[in-house]
Order: C-alpha cells, then structure tokens, then sequence
C-alpha cells in the first residue's frame, strides 16, 4: 500500500500487521472516527473563531496569538506523535483534532475579516470534494492504481519540497515568484495544489479499505481517521488559499 500522507503509508500499516486481535478495523468504525474528530475539530474551530472577532472588535486581536500558534504548534507535535507511534493515536488524534481546530478557526477568522463569507465557502467546498472523491472511488471511476500511487506521491512530494524552499528563503527575505501571488500563475498553482490534495483523498480511502481487509488492530481505525483528517485540513487550506488569491483579483 502506497500513499502520499505521512500518516497512512504503508510502513506505518506494516508495523500493525501481525498484530491482530479480536477486534479488527473496519471501514464502517474508520468512517465513525473520522466523523468525531471532524465534529471535535469543528467544535474548537468556531470557539477561536468566536475569541477571534471579539478579541479584534475590543482592540486586542493580538490576544488570539497564542491560541494560534499553540494550536499550529501542538496540532504539528501530535500529529508526529500519532504518525510514529500509532497504539497512541486513540488518545493523540483527538487531541489532534482540537489543535488544529484552535488554529483553524483564528486563522480562518482572519481570513474572513479580508475577504467576507470566504470561510463558509471553503468549508462548502472543502466538504463538496470529499463526497465527490469518495463517490470517484466508490463507483470505481477513479482507481488507486500503482501508477495513480506514484503520481500522486511525486506531486506531493514536490509541492512539500516547494513550500519547504520557500519557508526557508522566507526567513532571509526572499520570496519565490509568481506561485504565492494572485496571478494566474499563482492561481494556476494553488488550483494544482487543491487537486492534488483531492487526489490524496483516494488514497487515503484505498488505504482504509485494505487495512480493513487485512483485519488490522481496532486502533488503527484511530490512526486512519487521523490520517484522513489529515488531509482534510491540507484541502481545507489550500482551498482557502486559491479563493484569497481569486479575491484579490
């Protein structure tokens, strides 16, 4: 099994195998957990959301800060908990969950001060192509083939070694043309960003089901929830990110 998400590739569901108990994961209990930690993420999204605007109309939106970086910074240490040490992820993913929600909502509500109702459609749209891809997948249309695989793994390893090189040259005050700006270059891109997560999602499915057919441990129904959340939050933002840009045209 191959997939471009840290979280769900086949090393981690490797390490599971073997260790099969009674109670095996399921595709039906993967799709309950990821439900729950989506509601868990939404739940903390609208608190900081809240906190945000009521912190900015008293004139301290500095105040938010720390709910923002504590929750990016936490949510980025219990993802790399959860992805090398899976028994855990029934603890860590929840938490999971929760930070990247308190990050997610201050960083959405000060997108939403930018450019209004942009937030709702990118939750809309975030949504419409998750039960797109996942009709894709289950009508076999779309197939996680071993070239799709390697496809999809490729792209996303050059859009993370992209972002990498521009984090760093960010730091020395250098910034990489055309892709971060509203043109239609950096439009073009952040549109190829957006689909390629997508594809990520099939993915991400084709590895549920086959650690279900494998009857792997309970816990990895945890830990595959996680990684399909994962890759929720990636869409979510890089969704927010191509409308911004198509705002500022």
């Amino acid at each position: 099994m191959r997939t471009a998400n840290p979280a769900l590739n086949s090393k981690m569901f490797g390490r599971a195998e073997g260790l099969v108990d009674s109670t095996a994961m399921t595709v039906e209990g993967t799709a309950l957990k990821a439900g729950f930690l989506t509601l868990l993420l939404g739940a903390a999204a609208v608190y900081t959301w809240d906190k945000t605007f009521q912190y900015v109309e008293a004139g301290n939106a500095a105040a938010i800060q720390p709910w923002l970086w504590g929750g990016l910074i936490g949510g980025l240490a219990l993802a790399l908990i959860t992805m090398f040490a899976p028994k855990a992820a029934p603890f860590t993913s929840p938490l999971y969950a929760l930070a990247e929600g308190l990050f997610l909502g201050a960083l959405s509500a000060f997108v939403e001060m930018q450019y209004p109702g942009i937030a709702f459609q990118a939750v809309g749209l975030t949504f419409c192509t998750l039960f797109a891809m996942l009709a894709l997948y289950t009508t076999g249309v779309i197939r996680a083939t071993p070239a799709f695989k390697r496809g999809i793994m490729a792209a996303t390893f050059g859009i993370m070694m992209i972002y990498l090189l521009s984090w760093i040259l960010r730091m020395f005050s250098v910034e990489v043309p055309y892709i971060h700006g509203s043109g239609l270059v950096g439009i073009g891109f952040s549109l190829f960003v957006v689909v390629i997560a997508a594809m990520n999602l099939v993915l991400d499915f084709d590895l549920i089901e086959e650690g279900a057919k494998r009857g792997l441990p309970k816990y990895m129904e945890w830990f595959a929830a996680f990684g399909l959340l994962v890759t929720l939050v990636w869409l979510y933002i890089e969704i927010l990110r191509l409308l911004s840009k198509l705002r500022q045209r």
